[in-house]
C-alpha cells in the first residue's frame, strides 16, 4: 500500500479473496497445498482470459491480466526446468511400472504432488502422454 502499487495490491487482494472464499465454501483451513492450487487455479483463468481477450483485439485487457499473472507467478515455489520435470516422469515411470497410456493416471496421480506448483501440470501431462506413448 505504501508503494502505492495499486495493480499489485488488487492483486494481493484477489489471492486473499480467492484463499478465503475456498476456506468458507469448505469450511476448512487451507495448507500449504491448497493455497498453492489456489494460486495455479488463478494463474490458469488468466491465461485463459488473456487468450480469450487477444482474439478479441482487447490487448488493453490482455496486459492487466499478463501483468496479474507476473505477480501471482511471484507466489508460486521457484518452477522445475524442463529436464527436472523429464527426471521426475521417468522416475514415476520407472516405480509405477507404467507400460502405455493405459497407465497414465496412475503417474500422473503420483506426479501431481511432487510438481504441485513447481510445473505447468498441463505442460507435464502432454510430457507423460507423449512420454508413455513412444
Amino acid at each position: 500500500m505504501r508503494a502505492k502499487d495499486s495493480a499489485r495490491l488488487s492483486t494481493i487482494r484477489l489471492i486473499l479473496a480467492g484463499i478465503k472464499q475456498r476456506e468458507v465454501d469448505e469450511r476448512i483451513q487451507l495448507t500449504d497445498a491448497d493455497v498453492l492450487s489456489v494460486l495455479e487455479k488463478m494463474i490458469k483463468q488468466r491465461r485463459e482470459s488473456i487468450t480469450q481477450f487477444e482474439k478479441a483485439s482487447r490487448q488493453d485487457l490482455a496486459d492487466k491480466e499478463k501483468a496479474e499473472v507476473d505477480i501471482l507467478a511471484g507466489y508460486l515455489p521457484k518452477q522445475m526446468s524442463d529436464a527436472e520435470v523429464q527426471k521426475e516422469i521417468d522416475s514415476v515411470i520407472s516405480e509405477t511400472g507404467a507400460a502405455g497410456a493405459k497407465d497414465m493416471g496412475k503417474v500422473m496421480a503420483a506426479l501431481k504432488p511432487r510438481l504441485a506448483g513447481k510445473a505447468d501440470m498441463g505442460k507435464v501431462s502432454g510430457l507423460v502422454k507423449s512420454r508413455l506413448a513412444g
